[in-house]
């Protein structure tokens, strides 16, 4: 033990029953300091985990190459013990917590023979900010005790902070224990893996995975899992949400939060650069996050956000520096690389980094690769944990504990028709309806067919602590209670036209539709009705510098009344499956948007500069 313990009699009991249900060799209790995270990447590099990378193209980094049976995050190992089972709803696993403790108890017992114990005190979000949340990871993973304290404040100071006061335990363990003189793997895991979540206790047991999210507990676990249960009972909102700030040319700062399902360019949005015609006007974007918002309202009306981490976990494949130079800016030091490719002079390397593909790697299986081998260099779920300080667009006030004020939020899947590019929502239960019916496009490999929408109910489908259908009224219920609340917004970048093309160009040309955004919400610009919601008229873009004639622009804004028949079946399929505790404002909701896209065809058919019959400025 590197320092004195806080007497905090819940945590030294709990850790005391861990130890001797683990019964590890040694138990350490990490401080945070960098001569901590030095020593355990030393001892990684020496147990073969870790390879250091070249010290002058990627200074103080190191690449791990994880087992192939543990590369991602396990969502059908992956359950909520609620007391009762429709606490859990219809779209987590669930099983009866005194089974699920029992099963537990018999992985855990004797699971760290051999190993260390780290004890990993860690804080989501800034010390004392009164949004944040102390949680306490016991691992037996040095992988997983370095990466959270890249992900998370992490050591001494944390407990300084915690006193006496509560925690969320959450354990952890790869499940490998050794026997004397065994060998260890280079990245020690178990077959058998379980990701546990008792939201009225509040704890967190991980079992068999070291990678991500599995093992990271203050992230998905801790950060959304839990934290939305707590959110509901206390009044708050935890999000699978960036969080990104706007200013203009006048130096307003506008910040807002947006949800994207996987594969929508959420981190390329959080970190967006703006086209140079904007950027020499004035506009400006800094992030404060770019995966997950915690959001409680203020006693001035609005309502407020922190980002909880502390760092990046990002995925590495299609990231470079044309599609987000700030994310590379961020990784090019500090950074712990998993499953990516080791180039022959010690550098990493993945698919997209680069339009040349390199004549020889070395992939993330440890085997010598060739362009046309057959296989990819890295794997599709490679990552780079890297500290947020890194990123060139950080917010000056990105750690600010009282967070920063929220006037928007913004929901897009990946759709290539039905969704328009943008379109502001009525009011907060139509923003409400609009993201929980948000939906993306799944590819072969998910679903064995193109083209089926995968609903993800306002990205939170895999990271929901509760029922569904709570979530979805407890987010009406927040909007009932603030004085102000931040107008909702649909996007969708991956609109294609009858040739498979995209139509949007994406990346830093969405600063376009975010200053329409912004400006909505300041009162700065129009819009005309719609069916769905508010919607830009061709003049309200700035399309200085980007070729987008207005034909095209009524194309990506066309709403057609055969393809939202459609979705509106949709909908009630994802309406049935929640539909015991489904709020009646939905149903509601749904019969006046069919009625709205119902009315005769030349009151909606196209936005031009000259309002149709019907619709007001």
């Amino acid at each position: 033990m590197s320092y004195e313990v806080p007497k905090n009699d819940k945590l030294l009991k709990w850790v005391e029953e861990m130890k001797a249900l683990c019964e590890p060799a040694n138990v350490h209790w990490c401080d945070g300091s960098q001569q901590e995270y030095d020593e355990l990447c030393a001892l990684l590099v020496k147990g073969g985990t870790f390879r250091k990378l070249n010290q002058e193209k990627r200074p103080n980094s190191y690449l791990a190459w994880s087992d192939p049976i543990d590369v991602a995050r396990v969502e059908d190992r992956t359950y909520i013990c609620s007391i009762s089972k429709n606490d859990a709803g219809p779209t987590n696993n669930w099983m009866p917590p005194k089974e699920m403790k029992t099963k537990l108890k018999g992985l855990f017992k004797g699971c760290m023979k051999g190993r260390t114990m780290y004890i990993i005190p860690f804080s989501m979000g800034p010390l004392g900010s009164p949004i944040a949340k102390i949680g306490v990871e016991i691992s037996d993973s040095p992988y997983v005790a370095i990466n959270m304290r890249i992900m998370a404040r992490m050591g001494k100071a944390v407990l300084d902070v915690l006193g006496n006061g509560e925690f969320i335990p959450c354990m952890h363990s790869v499940g490998a224990p050794l026997e004397p003189g065994q060998q260890d793997s280079p990245w020690p895991c178990n077959k058998e893996k379980y990701i546990v979540h008792f939201p009225e206790e509040r704890s967190i047991w991980s079992f068999g995975s070291g990678y991500g999210g599995n093992a990271l507990l203050g992230k998905k676990c801790l950060a959304l899992r839990i934290a939305s249960k707590i959110g509901k009972d206390e009044g708050w909102l935890a999000e699978h949400m960036l969080i990104l700030g706007v200013e203009s040319p006048t130096g307003e700062k506008t910040y807002v939060g947006a949800a994207f399902p996987s594969a929508c360019g959420k981190t390329n949005f959080a970190m967006l650069i703006p086209p140079p015609q904007m950027q020499e006007k004035g506009w400006k974007v800094t992030t404060i996050g770019d995966d997950i918002a915690w959001i409680k309202p203020g006693a001035d009306g609005n309502v407020y956000a922190i980002n909880p981490e502390f760092g990046y976990f990002g995925v590495a494949p299609g990231t470079n520096v044309q599609t987000n130079p700030n994310a590379m800016a961020s990784c090019a030091s500090n950074t712990i690389f998993t499953n990516v490719a080791l180039t022959p002079d010690g550098d990493v390397w993945w698919e997209g980094m680069t339009d040349e593909l390199p004549p020889k790697l070395t992939d993330w299986q440890g085997q010598e690769w060739t362009p046309g081998c057959g296989r990819p260099a890295a794997h599709p779920n490679a990552r780079f944990t890297s500290p947020a300080s890194q990123c060139p667009s950080i917010d000056p006030v990105w750690e600010d504990p009282k967070g920063v004020p929220i006037s928007a939020f913004i929901f897009g899947g990946r759709r290539k028709n039905t969704i328009p590019l943008v379109y502001q929502s009525f009011n907060w239960s139509y923003g409400v309806y609009l993201a929980a019916t948000m939906g993306s496009e799944t590819t072969a490999a998910a679903v064995g067919a193109t083209g089926n929408v995968r609903r993800d109910p306002l990205a939170m489908l895999p990271f929901c602590g509760y029922h569904m259908a709570d979530y979805f009224s407890h987010w009406l219920q927040f909007g009932r209670t603030i004085h102000r609340p931040p107008r909702i917004f649909s996007v969708n970048w991956f609109l294609k036209d009858d040739d498979g093309k995209f139509i949007w160009p994406g990346y830093g040309e969405n600063m376009r539709i975010l200053k329409w955004i912004v400006e909505r919400v300041t009162g700065k610009t129009g819009a005309v009705e719609s069916p769905l919601g508010w919607m830009p008229r061709y003049q309200d873009i700035d399309w200085d510098g980007l070729d987008i004639s207005r034909e095209k622009f009524h194309q990506m804004m066309a709403v057609d009344r055969g393809q939202w028949k459609d979705e509106l079946v949709s909908h009630d399929e994802l309406f049935m499956k929640l539909f015991d505790r489904m709020p009646k404002e939905f149903l509601h909701i749904r019969e006046l948007i069919t009625s709205s896209l119902w009315r005769s065809p030349e009151h909606w058919e196209q936005i031009g500069d000259v309002h149709p019959e019907g619709w007001n400025e």
